[in-house]
């Protein structure tokens, strides 16, 4: 099973994640963490790269490509191997994240990156995606204090220095891929307190897992 966590920055993907393992895991279920960018030796060099403020200026063509050539070497080395030996993997951020960001908010449309994904992984789908969903500013505020506080590095913040606007087009291109493809999506308010969402998460993972069909 591949279960993907989605949203804007500071919407509690990371915190929630492992919620959600430590839930599943309590079901005597074998279950993966892990993350995009930087699940893989490569991969976290590829991270590095894109995270890093000092790049503010790379082409989105390029930053499109490095996410993929991360993804690739993901998928062929954690994702697959795992989902191939039953076990349920929850990942931090995957092709969706790439249709918001570079798809919607750096305008390069989602047909380019879909062909991509098709190309060059298969098309590989999650089975759930659970978008942690609340507004830019909200997000924004959330994750420059975990920086300033030293909860999360000031190394990768080339995507909270982008304007409010920018934000904005990612959190609307989530929104729409999860009209889009609700069978897919579930939508969780990420507004309210850690708790409170992690209750949520759990209600949807159990309602899911009772009606999951197995993955051909």
């Amino acid at each position: 099973m591949f279960i993907t966590f989605e949203g804007i920055e500071g919407s509690g993907k990371t915190t929630q994640i492992r919620f959600a393992a430590e839930f599943l895991s309590a079901t005597n279920r074998p279950v993966v963490l892990t993350r995009e960018p930087g699940a893989t030796d490569v991969g976290r060099r590829i991270r590095a790269i894109l995270l890093d403020p000092a790049h503010r200026n790379i082409d989105p063509r390029a930053e499109l490509l490095l996410y993929m050539a991360d993804r690739a070497d993901h998928l062929g080395r954690v994702v697959r191997p795992a989902v191939g030996s039953g076990k349920t993997v929850l990942c931090d951020r995957y092709f969706d994240a790439t249709l918001a960001y570079q798809g919607y908010a750096r305008g390069l449309g989602t047909d380019l990156l879909t062909r991509l994904h098709k190309l060059v992984l298969d098309d590989f789908t999650p089975d759930l995606t659970l978008l942690l969903d609340l507004p830019p500013e909200i997000g924004l505020g959330r994750a420059w204090r975990q920086i300033d506080a030293g909860e999360r590095t000031a190394a990768e913040t080339r995507f909270e220095s982008e304007a409010l606007r920018f934000h904005e087009r990612v959190r609307a291109g989530y929104l729409d891929l999860a009209r889009r493809f609700p069978g897919r999506f579930r939508i969780v308010d990420a507004a309210g307190t850690p708790d409170a969402v992690r209750e949520t998460i759990q209600k949807v993972l159990s309602d899911f897992l009772e009606s999951y069909p197995p993955r051909p």
